[in-house]
């Protein structure tokens, strides 16, 4: 854990003692260190605050939420002993998202303790691992994901390199795990069926967060001749990646699902206005009311190393707390019951946890990056002078959004 991650922890327990309030805890498990640890920084910083937040209204149901960090170095034998230690920290609640390895890992555990230890039940928030099976054939009442899965984005990148005529070959490039063979099969499958002209020039797999220069891959890129790249990357392998595109010299667009990871913007630089691309639930320059203003305001002065990227972690705890209001109760099973096909209007439209599978249903946007001007794009990234800009017709309501699931769900009883 990093020096700063512990002094984020320990306050957040501080201030939960001192109110002298009981407690609804939390287990953050994700990178705390190493090349991905700003990746997992940002999410736990981003829960930090929304829970600051709800603490200040009251709490839920009398109890206050702590969040506490767990380094699991984007390891999934690691996760699974930092799981054990939030259970007999007390967390009833694990917050996951880097790395679709360890979410794996983590539903399979999360399952096995619930049937082992009835009365001691946690649940699992998923916040941005997106491998479709979790809410498919592999999907859990104990799971609930708040991001959009990997078909769901691909879906949206595709609709918008149908249009574009000008892009005839495509290179796919990923990280060699679940996640990323989920990506390039959803890239191949929905590239074949909306534009079959389009060639695949590349599809390449390559180790996570090992790789401290791709200029190798980007020559390959280059070689290919390829019109456009799509990448599922996140973390230190987008921001890389980003800047071996930007030292060769190249203009290939790059389509995204992390194109906001820290530092992937600044290593492009203006080279990155209309040009590198990303679908997410949300940017910072959408148009919101004052309350999300304030709150992205705050973010950012609060933690002003990283961006205000995780708009899911507030939906997550937010959610969850109206759950449990609803439920009149904190423990997991009546708040995963209040959660199915529970309605969230959040400052960019309406969540809805989709009762079949647990996966959440939101309007989603793709956005490129533009000069911060004040106005259309009031926030950047990276402490740098250039941000998120919605494309043109870059909304997609929830409804088109939508993927179907093939998940049979069993349920325990409600008690």
């Amino acid at each position: 854990m990093s020096i700063r991650t512990a002094a984020l922890a320990a306050a957040v327990s501080v201030v939960a003692v001192s109110a002298a309030t009981a407690e609804v805890k939390f287990a953050f498990i994700d990178p705390l260190s190493g090349p991905m640890g700003p990746s997992g920084e940002a999410g736990f910083t981003s829960f930090e605050l929304a829970a600051e937040h709800i603490n200040a209204n009251g709490g839920v149901n009398g109890e206050e939420i702590v969040v506490t960090g767990y380094d699991n170095k984007v390891n999934p034998k690691e996760s699974l002993v930092q799981l054990q230690k939030a259970i007999d920290d007390g967390a009833r609640y694990i917050l996951q998202g880097n790395g679709s390895s360890v979410a794996a890992a983590l539903i399979e555990a999360v399952n096995k303790h619930n049937q082992r230890n009835p009365g001691e039940e946690v649940v699992f928030f998923n916040y941005a691992a997106v491998t479709p099976a979790f809410t498919n054939e592999a999907c859990s009442f104990y799971h609930f994901r708040f991001d959009a899965h990997a078909d769901m984005k691909m879906a949206a990148i595709t609709d918008y390199i149908k249009a574009q005529d000008d892009i005839k070959k495509v290179y796919l490039i990923g990280q060699d795990y679940v996640f990323g063979e989920a990506v390039a099969a959803a890239a191949v499958s929905q590239l074949g069926e909306k534009r079959p002209d389009i060639e695949i020039v590349g599809n390449e797999l390559h180790p996570l967060a090992k790789v401290k220069d791709f200029t190798p891959y980007i020559q390959k890129i280059i070689s290919s001749g390829a019109d456009a790249v799509i990448t599922g990357n996140w973390g230190a392998d987008m921001q890389l990646l980003m800047k071996a595109a930007a030292e060769s010299g190249s203009e290939i667009p790059y389509f995204t699902f992390y194109g906001g990871s820290l530092g992937a913007v600044s290593a492009l630089g203006e080279g990155a206005m209309d040009r590198l691309y990303q679908v997410t639930e949300a940017i910072t320059n959408l148009e919101a009311d004052d309350a999300q203003i304030e709150l992205i305001k705050e973010y950012k002065e609060r933690f002003p190393e990283y961006d205000y990227y995780y708009h899911r972690a507030f939906n997550t705890l937010n959610m969850f707390a109206k759950a449990a209001t609803e439920a009149g109760s904190n423990d997991p099973i009546p708040v995963a019951f209040a959660m199915e096909g529970m309605e969230l209007e959040e400052p960019y439209g309406t969540a809805t946890m989709r009762a079949e599978d647990h996966q959440v249903q939101q309007n989603l946007y793709i956005s490129t990056v533009a000069k911060v001007d004040g106005a259309d794009v009031m926030f950047g990234v990276d402490n740098i002078d250039l941000g998120w800009k919605l494309l043109e017709g870059g909304k997609i309501d929830a409804s088109a959004a939508e993927q179907p699931t093939t998940c049979e769900m069993e349920r325990p009883e409600k008690g």
